[in-house]
């Protein structure tokens, strides 16, 4: 494990794509290389049409992932057994993890059928709700651990989350218990207009997790290489029985906190161009380009399967949404309605067949 010593820093790729690390370069196979390029570039268009759904009237508010899509080398550090506990912007992780794409525009089209996973994909729903997924998730380490089975539960919450009781009580839970937990702080600098030096005083997220008695580490959250090897050590150390982790990716949210932000109130122009310059997946591209994996040509056709990927995505995503009944937003929460809820469906139903 590495040595959690306060300001200790893992960074493998400068922003130019250059190894500055090399004793931990994963020397991940050009296959997994390239595909983790392509989840990211994914992720990245994927995101765009979904603002662009938004603006037409399309979707409901959701929150980008602009800039913070190296956090799928944490996907990729995972085991297939092992649980994703998200938050509402791990888009690029769910994709690694099988999640289909039309279930992240159907969650924020306002259909319950988004969050549910395929069959043997051990993904939880995108937790609205900051930090309550910390809980769920140690809940879920504890299980693992009592029937000794080896498998991990990594949740992600973004800088704002880590103020919540939520957090504390998780981290002090597992740590106590030595739960096989990896927790990660997606620390985009901004819990929405908050920034990160009023959002604690402490001098990273990560020596929190010192308190609880486990490691914690800061990465840089722009280098999709330091997140994967940041992740697969903590899971390899949750594995052996060796309890949490925490891991605060450094990063930066480029866009909005969701669409119905406006991020230009608090932040200035020349922080987000300063940002840009440290953009994942072109310090990716870089580093790609030196190892001759990838040329305009593989580029533009990425993007148009992308594209693809994504038009067939919407079309689903909008067939099932005109296929929802009005009764659908009252299951799935009880095993038999309330009263209440009962009174409240079959007014629905009236107001419905009345329109």
């Amino acid at each position: 494990m590495f040595n959690p010593l306060e300001g200790k820093y893992l960074q493998i790729l400068d922003v130019n794509g250059n190894v500055v690390n090399s004793s931990l370069d994963p020397k991940l196979p050009s296959t997994t290389l390239k595909k983790m390029y392509e989840v990211m570039m994914l992720t990245k268009l994927a995101d765009e049409k979904a603002l662009a759904l938004q603006r037409s009237g399309r979707m409901g508010t959701f929150a980008q992932s602009r800039g913070q899509e190296a956090q799928v080398g944490a996907g990729f550090a995972m085991e297939k057994k092992d649980w994703l506990i998200p938050s509402f912007r791990e888009t690029g992780v769910q994709l690694v993890r099988e999640w289909p794409l039309e279930n992240f525009y159907l969650v924020f089209m306002g259909c319950e059928e988004g969050s549910k996973a395929p069959k043997g994909v051990n993904n939880f729903p995108v937790a609205v709700p900051v930090g309550s997924q910390m809980l769920h998730a140690v809940g879920l380490a504890w299980a693992s651990k009592l029937k000794k089975e080896k498998v991990c539960a990594v949740t992600f919450f973004g800088d704002g989350g880590s103020s919540e009781g939520d957090f504390h009580e998780a981290m002090n839970f597992a740590g106590v218990f030595a739960t096989p937990t990896v927790f990660i702080c997606q620390n985009n600098q901004y819990a929405i207009s908050l920034p990160r030096a009023q959002q604690t005083a402490a001098k990273t997220i990560a020596q929190k997790a010192v308190a609880y008695g486990f490691p914690g580490m800061q990465v840089d959250g722009n280098d999709p290489l330091a997140t994967y090897v940041a992740t697969k050590d903590a899971l390899n150390h949750a594995r052996s029985g060796n309890g949490p982790t925490l891991l605060e990716f450094l990063t930066y949210r480029l866009g909005p906190h969701t669409s119905s932000d406006d991020p230009t109130i608090y932040r200035l122009d020349k922080e987000v161009k300063e940002w840009e310059k440290k953009c994942p997946i072109v310090r990716f591209r870089k580093y790609l380009t030196k190892k001759n994996l990838w040329n305009k040509k593989y580029e533009a056709h990425l993007i148009n399967k992308c594209k693809k990927q994504i038009e067939v995505a919407v079309k689903i995503a909008e067939k099932k949404i005109k296929e929802i009944k009005v009764e659908d937003m009252f299951n799935y929460t009880y095993a038999s309605l309330t009263p209440e809820l009962q009174e409240q469906l079959e007014y629905a139903k009236k107001a419905e067949g009345s329109s």
